[in-house]
């Protein structure tokens, strides 16, 4: 992997959001939304190493380098997005402390995750998001608020997930916000307009009027009603 800084931003103490690729491709939309709503400026990027497969697009390949870009805005670093994860868990475990790194250097006061939460309950046009994080002190805090916690023990797997067990490990805090999903193979715009209502509640910021994220929820419904 290849972690190229690209300029030096002035922060102090922001917050960071980071999440990559994950089931209904929850994580991602969500970033590319916040960056988009933030205007946020590229910083620094990480280049994978080349994976070791094409993509078959029916009678043509497509060849991936993927390509993770650190942004920033005002008080907050924005990392992830993309198309995919790392390809081997060396890779993902250097892009995790490489995100931890970044943090320590900005003295980032709160680490963020967003990723699907897989249900077998039938989902209405509100699913719900859960909350989980890095100590039973923060947990309780963020309780107060009103928002979900996790129901019950289970694992999170990938960057989204293991992300927090880098911050819990460097002391830093870090809450996961989780949207639940029933198909992980389609998008699922509800969950990540979901996410980023709460994400809203716990840090005050705007990230936009979700009415493309109605609209997508809906024509992928149509879709798959056909």
């Amino acid at each position: 992997m290849e972690f190229v800084q690209v300029e030096e931003p002035d922060l102090r103490k922001p917050i960071l959001i980071a999440a990559m690729q994950d089931m209904g491709n929850v994580g991602s939309t969500a970033i590319d939304l916040v960056n988009d709503n933030l205007n946020t400026r590229l910083f620094r990027y990480v280049s994978s190493s080349y994976p070791p497969f094409v993509v078959d697009k029916g009678g043509y390949i497509e060849y991936y380098q993927e390509k993770w870009e650190y942004r920033y805005g005002k008080d907050i670093i924005v990392f992830g997005g993309g198309k995919g994860q790392p390809e081997n868990n060396e890779d993902l475990y250097k892009l995790c402390q490489d995100v931890i790194d970044v943090a320590k250097r900005y003295e980032v006061r709160l680490l963020y995750t967003l990723g699907a939460f897989q249900t077998n309950q039938v989902l209405g046009k509100n699913p719900k998001t859960f909350v989980t994080t890095t100590s039973q002190e923060l947990t309780s805090q963020v309780s107060k608020i009103g928002v979900d916690i996790t129901p019950q023990q289970s694992l999170i797997t990938g960057f989204n997930g293991l992300i927090l067990g880098f911050a819990k490990s460097s002391d830093l805090q870090g809450i996961g916000l989780y949207g639940e999903i029933n198909d992980p193979q389609i998008p699922q715009y509800r969950a990540v307009k979901s996410i980023l209502q709460t994400l809203e509640r716990l840090t005050y910021q705007k990230f936009g009027d979700f009415i493309d994220l109605d609209l997508m929820a809906d024509a992928v419904d149509n879709e798959v009603h056909k």
